[in-house]
């Protein structure tokens, strides 16, 4: 078979049912092209395998499971990519789906990665850690809503599908997952500027428990921020709010 990586955040999903309710989230929405993260494997591959009219791509990492899952899945040869998932350029012209039961020790480069393919990426269906799950759909006001939030929201509408228990993987994980549905937003809020944007929000969060005008003074002249925004705590803001704000920066 194949050896478990420690180093590489090793946790493969053996569970049919969650694999299948996976899949059925993803035949919900049409798809033509489709990257796999993460492999492994192969729990979820081998259903994708059996979809017919699509074009799958699948991206591994490990050396030892890329040559497991060509023996165990002929028909993967030519559509494995054997690199990181963060080091690959987008794997199709065109739009895509992205699924994986993601690696948890990379959870935030991997949203970075979505968010840097969103002009592509048509849905992402992704397994991480619960808590980074949460996180990610976390709306304003809530005391897990913070940068990736903000940033994931403003250009995706974030669905939190279904928990996973820890008895769904071999080695089972110290931490519950969760399953997380990523949609393109068709009403993207208007900002002054990416640049701006990502500073705003990192700022903000970096000094939660201030007064946004303490937390993000550098950022704005003073008569602004006399403003009774300023006065809320970065978490209280909607993502609308923050793309208001980049267009009053100094």
């Amino acid at each position: 078979m194949y050896t478990l990586k420690k180093s590489l955040g090793q946790h493969f999903l053996h569970d049919e049912n969650i694999c299948r309710k996976i899949v059925s989230v993803l035949q919900e929405r049409p798809v033509a092209q489709l990257l796999e993260v993460g492999p492994g494997g192969g729990a979820l591959t081998k259903y994708l395998l059996d979809w017919k009219g699509i074009d799958l791509q699948a991206v591994e990492v490990d050396a030892e499971k890329v040559d497991y899952l060509i023996k165990t899945y002929p028909a993967l040869t030519g559509h494995l990519i054997h690199k990181s998932f963060l080091e690959i350029d987008a794997p199709f012209s065109g739009s895509f789906t992205v699924v994986g039961n993601f690696p948890y020790n990379i959870s935030s480069q991997i949203l970075f990665q979505l968010l840097d393919w969103r002009t592509q990426v048509e849905c992402a269906v992704g397994m991480f850690q619960k808590e980074v799950a949460e996180r990610v759909a976390a709306p304003s006001g809530n005391k897990v809503y913070g940068v990736i939030s903000v940033l994931i929201q403003t250009f995706f509408t974030v669905e939190y599908l279904f928990d996973v228990s820890e008895s769904s993987f071999n080695p089972p994980p110290n931490v519950k997952s969760g399953v997380i549905r990523l949609l393109p937003r068709t009403d993207v809020p208007v900002f002054a500027s990416e640049k701006k944007l990502f500073l705003l929000v990192k700022t903000a969060f970096n000094q939660r428990r201030k007064m946004l005008r303490n937390a993000v003074r550098g950022l704005f002249a003073p008569e602004t921020l006399s403003d009774p925004i300023f006065d809320l705590r970065a978490e209280a803001l909607t993502v609308e709010q923050f793309s208001e704000l980049t267009f009053r920066m100094s």
